[in-house]
């Protein structure tokens, strides 16, 4: 593990279960969402990686497959409306029975709402895809956040990272402009705001740096994404003994 210098230097294989949990728990330590745990509002939307959020941000377990809108699968698809759990709405840091419709109009500067991503593009911008004609809950939410001052926050995997800019992809997409999809065909919507890839999380939990070298493997590493640390000794230590348990015993996401 020993770099040159001072450096230390250690590889780790995160699966997809164990990333999700690494970038929840560096979203839960971010400033701005520590503050309105204290005294604002949280939105958490639906999302598979969003669901690993909601229990970092509860302390507690939650139905995870249940906390999910659209997603890729065998195909791109989404739960029944019947099936989805609702989105998680915190007021200082306590959960409130609220629909989507019910707190909006509640948030303003210093509230935060999390929204997951479906791509991440090599200029930070994220993408979200779109199954709704409406927009669902992004052309929701997005807008609104934006335009109240609202911290917007997302959680995204490094796996999720793309070749081209979502600039130019977005207008090429939308459910009228695709003939053929695996699944349902859908838009793209660009997101801005606070991105939390795994590499943000282990520098807010750990205090050292991190770069994502590869992604996928085979059988259990099929999703996964591999990370270069580095930094002082007892940081990097920590944090490969800390993520090494992590991808040994954090089941993989489900949906259902």
């Amino acid at each position: 593990m020993r770099g040159d210098g001072n450096a230390t230097k250690a590889l780790v294989v995160l699966p997809p279960g164990a990333a999700r949990r690494l970038i929840a728990r560096g979203v839960a330590r971010l400033p701005e969402v520590e503050r309105a745990r204290e005294g604002g509002l949280i939105v958490v939307a639906l999302g598979t990686t969003n669901a690993y959020v909601a229990e970092e941000l509860l302390g507690k377990p939650i139905e995870r497959e249940r906390f999910c809108a659209g997603y890729i699968g065998e195909a791109l698809a989404w739960l029944p409306p019947e099936r989805q759990a609702r989105p998680l709405v915190l007021r200082k840091g306590e959960p409130v029975d609220l629909s989507l419709d019910e707190v909006l109009p509640d948030l303003g500067a210093g509230d935060v709402v999390i929204k997951g991503a479906n791509v991440l593009d090599p200029a930070g911008v994220c993408g979200v895809f779109m199954a709704s004609p409406l927009g669902g809950t992004v052309g929701r939410l997005a807008a609104s956040a934006l335009a109240r001052g609202v911290e917007l926050v997302i959680p995204v995997s490094c796996a999720k990272s793309i070749h081209g800019f979502v600039s130019e992809l977005a207008p090429e997409l939308g459910i009228g402009r695709v003939a053929h999809a695996t699944g349902g065909p859908v838009g793209l919507f660009p997101l801005v705001g606070k991105v939390v890839t795994e590499l943000e999380a282990i520098a807010l939990l750990y205090g050292i740096h991190a770069h994502h070298i590869a992604t996928g493997g085979v059988g259990p590493g099929t999703g996964s994404v591999t990370l270069l640390l580095g930094g002082e000794e007892e940081g990097v230590s920590r944090a490969f003994e800390e993520l090494s348990l992590l991808a040994r015993t954090e089941p993989p996401p489900r949906v259902g």
